[in-house]
Order: structure tokens, then C-alpha cells, then sequence
């Protein structure tokens, strides 16, 4: 008789958002995918995604549940999974903060299940031409599996980082506060075709560019939500202020005689 071959593990992803879509092709290469989501094309969406779509209840009953879900929705979807997930279950999710989604999944999720936190330090856009290289955080939440999901994500070819979820959030703060702030400030002052671009300027294009398609949600998670974001702010707003208040007389003395 042939061998028998291993079945690959399940893994559901709860959330067909835009970084949900994004994991697909990548995670497919390992699991077994279910998807779940409200979204009223489900069923056109993964299959167009190469997986099947699945109930809430069927998806949290995977090996590995993946949520890739909004902070604000995190708490409700763990609510509602917590009694469908089968003991030893591991649960990932994928927020840009990690203090409070550790908080939250710990406190909503049944003792028999591990729980770790990741970041990927990379998007839909940054990544559309691949992730190899790129970076990715772990945290360990509950049990010890944060080392197998840090070895998994070398397997995709990404640079992993193994830290505290406090550590994160305040490194985060900075990382993608204050460049997601300067991104939206650009994109607000509504800038007129330019075209005599330096190459500074060109970066700061592309970093503008990179974050102008992410969600309101996203962007008040990164730049309310996280607790170390009010220094971030408050010192962004005092150096504008100075720097501005510096440069008015210098500007003032261009201004043509009347």
C-alpha cells in the first residue's frame, strides 16, 4: 500500500479584510484554510481565494484559528468563538497593537487554548511584491507556542522578532504612530500636483502612498489606541509649533514691499 500522507493542519481565518485576503496565498502553502467572515460574498470571496468558506462555528474549530479582525471587533469575535474552540487550539491574531489584544483574548478565551500574538511589520501594499525579508513580531500570550508560530513565519521567509507585548506597543507608538500622523497630515493638506519633486520628497510620496488606502479603523487604532501614542502626539504637536513659530519671521521677511 502507498503511504499514507499527514493531513495538514487547519487553520480558519476569521476576517476577509484586505490584510485577511493578503495572508491567503502565503498561509495556503502550510494549512488547510477555512475562511469566515460577515461579508455578504463569502462564498465568491474564497473561492476566488482558493479556500472554502466555512461558518463561525465550523472556523473555530480548527487546529489554528487566525484573527484578522479590527481591535475594536477583537473582543466580540473572541466572545463568540470561545465555546467552539476545541481544547489545545492555538489562537493568533494579527492587530498592529498587542497590550490590549493580549488582555482581551486572555480573558475571553477558554484556559484550554494557547493563545499568541503577532504583527506583521508589512501590509497589502508594502508586500505586493512579496514578504520575503520583511518583518514580523511574535508575543507570547498563554502557553509556549509563540516559538513554533515564530519558526512558521521564518518558513514564509519573513525576519521575526520575539518580544513583550508592552515592548511592542511602545516601540509602535513611534514606528507606525508618527509616520501613519505624518501620512494622514500630508494626505489633509491636499497638495497640488507637483512634479519638480526632490528625491525626499519622493519618499515621502511613497510613504504616503503606502498607508492612504489602510482603514479609519486601523488608523485610530495605531494612533488613538495605543497607550503610549499621547507622547508620540504631544510631542509631535509641541516640535510643529516650535519649528513653525521659528520659521515665521524668515518666511515673513520674503513677502514683497506693498
Amino acid at each position: 500500500m502507498p503511504p499514507r500522507h499527514k493531513p495538514r493542519p487547519s487553520l480558519a481565518l476569521i476576517g476577509a479584510g484586505a490584510f485577511g485576503m493578503f495572508c491567503i496565498p502565503h498561509l495556503r502553502r502550510f494549512f488547510d484554510i477555512a475562511l469566515y467572515d460577515t461579508r455578504p460574498d463569502l462564498e465568491a470571496c474564497a473561492a476566488a481565494a482558493g479556500v472554502r468558506a466555512a461558518t463561525l462555528e465550523a472556523a473555530s474549530a480548527a487546529d489554528i484559528v487566525v484573527l484578522a479582525v479590527p481591535l475594536d471587533a477583537l473582543e466580540a469575535v473572541a466572545r463568540r468563538i470561545a465555546s467552539h474552540l476545541r481544547p489545545g487550539a492555538l489562537v493568533v491574531d494579527v492587530c498592529s497593537l498587542k497590550m490590549r489584544p493580549a488582555q482581551i483574548l486572555a480573558a475571553a478565551l477558554p484556559a484550554h487554548v494557547d493563545i499568541v500574538g503577532t504583527h506583521p511589520l508589512f501590509g497589502p501594499q508594502s508586500g505586493r511584491d512579496g514578504i520575503a525579508g520583511l518583518r514580523a513580531v511574535v508575543c507570547p500570550v498563554r502557553g509556549d507556542r509563540d516559538r513554533a508560530v515564530a519558526a512558521l513565519l521564518r518558513r514564509l521567509g519573513l525576519r521575526v522578532m520575539r518580544t513583550s507585548a508592552e515592548a511592542h506597543d511602545r516601540q509602535m507608538a513611534y514606528v507606525q504612530g508618527l509616520t501613519h500622523l505624518l501620512a494622514r497630515v500630508v494626505i489633509d493638506m491636499d497638495l497640488p500636483p507637483l512634479d519638480q519633486t526632490t528625491a525626499t520628497f519622493d519618499h515621502l510620496a511613497r510613504m504616503v502612498a503606502t498607508v492612504r488606502d489602510d482603514s479609519d479603523a486601523l488608523f485610530r487604532t495605531i494612533v488613538r489606541d495605543n497607550p503610549f501614542a499621547a507622547e508620540m502626539r504631544q510631542r509631535l504637536r509641541a516640535s510643529v509649533l516650535r519649528l513653525t513659530e521659528e520659521a515665521a519671521p524668515a518666511a515673513a521677511a520674503l513677502r514683497p514691499a506693498a
